[in-house]
């Protein structure tokens, strides 16, 4: 498609020419003519008579209008849209501190997906995933981001209308930038620093300083979030207990007063002031009472941060609304879209609590929003793979009620891929025996693929149930999205073999079990044979998991899931063994077949319609991985 663009078009260049590719679009004298309006509050794409017209208020919403012309132009060419942002801003957390660092150019990429869905806001959450000059141990191996590898994202990321906020811990979530030694005296317990400590405070001025250079913005996310053993290690040690609400708020200011240094303006999570007027220590807690005190100590000029991505009603999240505002402030709120299940979005929970908490933003005034996208337990998940519950959550900030038809076809025009493919990738964890969405969180497809055959610590939860023909359906499901699918096809392969992987993996282990309880030697033997075929199968498993991280990520990282398939492909391989020894004679008896199966009840409590959920160091071993 040619098009000729006039009128107000005084720095939208950069970023047409980065978006004109995305959409298929060059730039041309001959071209239809789209005359640019700048005008505030509206955002307007609309032909008629053969010339079109956009009217947009920020650069960003330029972005999404020229795509949605382009949408509407290809299907006819008479149409009016027009829309009203309900939000003032709306936007992406990437987590690159879980193992998985994004490279700049999937960074960029993913600017890109945000500027034609109309997002004007990115936070890059990196732990300990930067540069420190004065701290070569910070992010060590961890593939930290370069001060120039920053910069050029958020030159990118202006090109398009986007503001890149830094994000960093300035109190808890630390471990793997704590665990070496130049951090022993600035370290409270494993994962949370040192309040009160000068060593700490200049540590955090030079992390500070540090992150936030690369970025044009003033807005900085200092964390604290999840601090729970704040003040219980060394520093109990050093300078007995105090009455932590008044450690929290101290601390809070020192580190509010070294941002303003920089010019900074700090938000932050707002959880440890709830946890800590709750009886339970429960961020939910609707009974937590936080001391008149500690609201007016709390700094004034620091954003709260309300994060909740749980819960399905929207009462709930206008409640939580309204206790945040008694600082003084309307907070910011931080959904989720769903990442970090395991090995595969959960869009279930994802669609449920979005739609019930922006309904909710809406109806109390929240004027800014932003959707986390985490990689807990090792990034199993690509970042691409949540590019539908982004949608959601943008299409949300222009209309009242987002309307499931205009999504999906937004979906596949923004991230070129349908929306029904995106959500057969939530059958992975919605499997029999899940209900309600998958609300409780369930992680069907993490435990199946790396629990032991021989051990088999799920295996009581899922007995009974059809899982490998649950797994065979989606294997044949994603087999023809894999031939037809144009883009995400190395994400589809790498679910299309996982399928394939787990409609063998999810029953094997039951199967061996009742064969060597019943003493079917014959069946005995074909499950040995069969355990070959599956390791074949898991080491194409590992090579098409490989790709698709080294497209998506740097490669540090990927050596943790390298060892745990080592680690799988090793114990299929004993496992067989094991089988044949006893087969021919050369053991009496296979004591891991032997033991009695338990239904696999920690850490969460769970009811009916789950399975349960697990990470890796508890789903593959009843043992420790710790020593």
């Amino acid at each position: 498609m040619r098009i000729r663009l006039i009128g107000d078009v005084d720095g939208l260049q950069a970023g047409l020419s980065a978006l004109c590719q995305e959409l298929g679009v060059s730039l041309a004298d001959d071209g239809i003519e789209v005359e640019a309006v700048h005008a505030a509050g509206v955002l307007e794409a609309s032909c008629r008579d053969g010339k079109g017209r956009i009217v947009f208020d920020q650069r960003v919403h330029f972005f999404r209008a020229l795509g949605l012309w382009v949408m509407h132009y290809r299907k006819q060419q008479t149409f009016h849209h027009v829309e009203r942002h309900r939000f003032d801003t709306i936007g992406a957390m990437f987590d690159a501190s879980r193992n998985g660092v994004p490279t700049v150019a999937s960074v960029q990429h993913m600017l890109r997906k945000m500027a034609l869905m109309g997002m004007n806001l990115l936070l890059l959450y990196t732990e300990d995933t930067f540069e420190m000059e004065k701290y070569p141990y910070f992010g060590y191996m961890r593939g930290r981001y370069t001060q120039a590898e920053l910069t050029a994202c958020d030159d990118y990321a202006d090109q398009l209308g986007i503001e890149i906020v830094p994000c960093i811990q300035t109190l808890a979530h630390l471990t793997e930038a704590l665990k070496w030694n130049y951090a022993a005296e600035i370290r409270d317990t494993p994962d949370i620093l040192l309040a009160g400590s000068d060593q700490t405070y200049a540590f955090i001025r030079d992390m500070m300083q540090s992150a936030s250079v690369p970025f044009r913005s003033k807005r900085i996310h200092i964390g604290m979030d999840e601090a729970h053993q704040l003040g219980l290690g060394r520093y109990l040690e050093l300078n007995g207990y105090r009455a932590r609400f008044d450690m929290m708020n101290d601390h809070l200011q020192r580190v509010v007063d070294i941002a303003e240094e920089f010019g900074l303006k700090p938000m932050i999570w707002s959880d440890m002031y709830f946890r800590l007027g709750s009886k339970t220590g429960n961020y939910y807690d609707l009974n937590a009472a936080i001391p008149e005190h500690v609201i007016q100590a709390f700094p004034s000029n620091v954003q709260l941060v309300y994060w909740d991505y749980y819960h399905g009603d929207p009462a709930f999240y206008r409640t939580f609304i309204a206790k945040h505002k008694v600082f003084g402030h309307t907070p910011i709120f931080a959904g989720g879209v769903w990442t970090w299940n395991g090995i595969a979005p959960n869009y279930g929970k994802t669609i449920e609590t979005t739609n019930a908490a922006l309904q909710a933003c809406k109806d109390e005034g929240v004027r800014e929003v932003f959707a986390t996208m985490w990689g807990d337990n090792g990034a199993e998940t690509s970042l691409f793979s949540g590019l539908a519950g982004l949608q959601l959550f943008a299409e949300h900030g222009y209309a009242d009620q987002v309307e499931d038809r205009f999504l999906a076809e937004r979906i596949e025009f923004c991230t070129e891929s349908p929306m029904a493919d995106f959500y057969l990738l939530n059958r992975f964890d919605e499997t029999p025996g899940i209900e309600n969405n998958n609300m409780q969180e369930s992680n069907p497809s993490k435990f199946l693929l790396w629990q032991d055959v021989l051990i088999g610590l799920y295996d009581d939860n899922v007995k009974d149930l059809p899982m490998n023909d649950h797994y065979a359906q989606l294997y044949r499901d994603l087999t023809a999205v894999v031939e037809r699918t144009g883009s995400r096809r190395t994400m589809f392969r790498f679910y299309q073999q996982l399928a394939n992987v787990l409609r063998v993996k999810s029953e094997i282990g039951l199967q061996i079990k009742a064969a060597y309880d019943e003493g079917d030697r014959d069946q005995l033997r074909t499950l040995a044979e069969t355990l070959e075929s599956l390791r074949r199968d898991v080491d194409l498993l590992r090579e098409a998991h490989r790709a698709l991280w080294f497209e998506d990520n740097k490669p540090f990282g990927w050596e943790v899931l390298d060892i745990r398939y080592g680690g799988l492909l090793s114990r299929l391989e004993t496992a067989r063994r094991r089988l044949l020894d006893y087969l021919d004679g050369r053991i009496s008896a296979i004591e891991e077949l032997a033991a009695a199966r338990l239904y696999f009840d920690a850490p969460w409590k769970m009811g009916p319609g789950t399975l349960g959920r697990g990470a890796y160091h508890r789903i593959v071993t009843a043992g420790s991985l710790s020593g």
